[in-house]
């Protein structure tokens, strides 16, 4: 079992920068590859990065292409997401997810087994 707990979010004003933490409770994170999503209100909820278990392989979605940056530390159980030059289509929860493919960078949710809480972000124009 693989618990996640988010951390990080709050109100933001846009152009804005913000890092997400993600502390997962296993004794092998080097075993997975995490992702982040998010959902904002009436949206399905979409992917918006990922990275192998080795931090060598990331994938992002368009949208945030060139303003964040995802990345690991398996010394301290915890992916991040560096958000930088916010925009206010940034605003969402933010999940981060699990795939026990540490070799994948899939970009569907169905592929990831575990899941946090999330934590709410909200940037203002």
């Amino acid at each position: 079992q693989v618990q996640l707990v988010e951390s990080g979010g709050g109100l933001f004003q846009a152009v804005g920068s913000l890092r997400l933490s993600c502390a997962a409770s296993v004794r092998t994170f080097s075993s997975y590859a995490m992702g982040w999503f998010r959902q904002a209100p009436v949206k399905e909820r979409e992917f918006v990065a990922v990275i192998t278990w080795n931090g060598r392989g990331t994938r992002y979605i368009d949208s945030v292409k060139g303003r964040f940056t995802i990345s690991r530390d398996n010394a301290k159980n915890t992916v991040y997401l560096q958000m930088n030059s916010l925009k206010s289509e940034d605003t969402a929860v933010y999940y981060c997810a699990a795939d026990t493919d540490r070799w994948g960078l899939n970009q569907g949710d169905h592929a990831y087994d575990y899941w946090g809480q999330g934590t709410q972000v909200t940037v203002s124009s």
